[in-house]
C-alpha cells in the first residue's frame, strides 16, 4: 500500500498553464474557421435566391429546355411525312380541330384564308381585308418553329408532350399540306424545316415597328397611361350578336372553350346580361359511380364529354337517354367506344379508343344504367 507521499502532486497531472491557454485558443480558431467555411459555402449557394431551393440538375433542366427558336436552334432530329401525319391527325387531333382543321365550334380554325399568292409573297392579303371574317393559325403565324414548338409541348390537349418528335414533324407536315403550303409527298424534318419556312404564307408579315422589339423603329408606345377626362370616345356599338333562335342550339359555348385565350365562348344558357344561374346540387352518387368517374378521367373521355351538358360531343346523359330502350345497350356502347364512329351525333367524329375491354364494359354499363353520378 502506498501512502499519500508516494502519489505525484495534483499540479503535476495538469498541463502547463500556457498549454491550456494555447489549446483553448486553437479550439476557438478551429471553430471560427469551420463556421467561416460553412457561411461562405451557404452564401455562395444562396447568393441569387437566399433560402430558396437549390440549383437544378442538368437532367432537370434538359426536361424543360425543349423550346425551338425561329433559327431552329433546339430542334431535335427526326422526320415525318404528310401521310404519316394524316394517320396521327385522325386519331389524336381531328376530334377537336375538325377533319380539315376547320373547326370553330370549340377551337379557332387552324387552316383557311391563305392563297397560293400568299405562299409566294410571304404576306397574307386577307389579314388586311376587313371583309374577311376569320383569322386562322396559318394566316397569322410567321415562324414555323412557333407552330412546331406549340404542338410539341402542348398537344394533344388531353396528353401534352406525349407526341414524339417524329410524330410532331408528321402532324406539322399534314397541317401545312392542308393549307396548300407543302405537297402531298413532302417529308418534314430538321433538315427540311427551313424549306417549309420559306413557303409559310405570313413569313414576311411580322413587323418590328411597334416600339416593343429590339431593332424596331422608335416611336410613341401604343399605351400612354393617361386617363380620358373630356371628349372621350363613345361606347362601342355591337354589330354582331347571337340571335335568340340560335341560343343554346349546340350546347353552352362557354363550357366548350378553354378558360384561357381570346375566345372564351358565350354562356348560351341565359339571355345577354343575365346573372349566371346558381349551380344545381349534385345528386347522390351511386356506389359504382366513383369508379366509373375515375375511368372517364383516366381515358380522357371528359375532354370531349360532360355528364349533363354537351361539350365537344354529346353529354353522357344524352347518350344514356338515346339508348335507354335497347336491351343490348351495354354491349352496343362498349363496341362503339372501342371502334369509334361519326355521323350519329354530328359531323365531329369520335376516334377509336384504345382502352381495356373491361374498362369499356364498365363505362358502357354505367351509360346503359342512366349515367348516374
Amino acid at each position: 500500500m502506498s501512502s499519500s507521499h508516494d502519489r505525484p502532486p495534483v499540479a503535476s497531472l495538469l498541463p502547463p498553464r500556457g498549454a491550456v491557454r494555447l489549446g483553448a485558443a486553437r479550439r476557438r480558431t478551429h471553430l471560427f474557421v469551420a463556421a467561416w467555411l460553412f457561411a461562405t459555402t451557404v452564401g455562395a449557394q444562396q447568393a441569387s435566391f437566399p433560402g430558396i431551393g437549390r440549383e437544378a440538375t442538368p437532367k432537370e433542366v434538359a426536361a424543360w429546355d425543349i423550346d425551338v427558336r425561329p433559327d431552329f436552334k433546339g430542334l431535335p432530329r427526326g422526320k415525318g411525312s404528310v401521310s404519316e401525319g394524316q394517320a396521327i391527325w385522325e386519331t389524336k387531333c381531328e376530334s377537336c380541330h375538325g377533319v380539315f382543321g376547320e373547326s370553330n365550334s370549340t377551337f379557332s380554325p387552324l387552316v383557311g384564308g391563305t392563297t397560293a399568292e400568299d405562299v409566294k409573297s410571304g404576306r397574307v392579303a386577307r389579314l388586311t381585308d376587313p371583309a374577311y371574317p376569320g383569322r386562322t393559325t396559318l394566316m397569322k403565324v410567321p415562324t414555323l418553329s412557333t407552330l412546331w414548338d406549340y404542338i410539341h409541348r402542348a398537344m394533344p390537349w388531353t396528353a401534352p408532350k406525349s407526341l414524339s418528335p417524329d410524330e410532331v414533324y408528321a402532324v406539322t407536315a399534314f397541317l401545312l399540306n392542308l393549307g396548300g403550303i407543302v405537297p402531298d409527298d413532302f417529308v418534314l424534318s430538321d433538315a427540311t424545316m427551313a424549306e417549309a419556312q420559306a413557303r409559310l404564307p405570313n413569313r414576311n408579315g411580322m413587323s418590328a415597328d411597334h416600339a416593343m422589339w429590339p431593332g424596331g423603329k422608335p416611336r410613341k408606345p401604343d399605351v400612354q397611361g393617361s386617363n380620358c377626362m373630356k371628349n372621350c370616345g363613345v361606347e362601342a356599338k355591337v354589330a354582331s350578336f347571337l340571335p335568340d333562335f340560335a341560343r343554346n342550339a349546340h350546347g353552352n359555348l362557354a363550357e366548350q372553350n378553354r378558360i384561357v385565350g381570346a375566345q372564351h365562348g358565350a354562356d348560351t344558357t341565359r339571355p345577354p346580361g343575365a346573372a349566371p344561374a346558381a349551380p344545381a346540387a349534385a345528386p347522390a352518387a351511386k356506389p359504382e359511380a366513383p369508379a366509373v368517374q375515375g375511368l372517364l378521367a383516366k381515358h380522357a373521355c371528359t375532354a370531349c364529354h360532360a355528364v349533363e351538358s354537351k361539350l365537344i360531343g354529346p353529354s353522357f346523359r344524352e347518350v344514356a337517354a338515346k339508348y335507354a330502350g335497347r336491351a343490348d345497350a351495354a354491349a352496343y356502347l362498349a363496341g362503339k367506344i372501342r371502334a369509334g364512329g361519326s355521323g350519329v351525333w354530328g359531323a365531329i367524329p369520335m376516334p377509336p379508343q384504345s382502352l381495356a375491354e373491361a374498362d369499356a364494359q364498365s363505362i358502357a354499363r354505367w351509360l346503359a344504367e342512366g349515367a348516374g353520378k
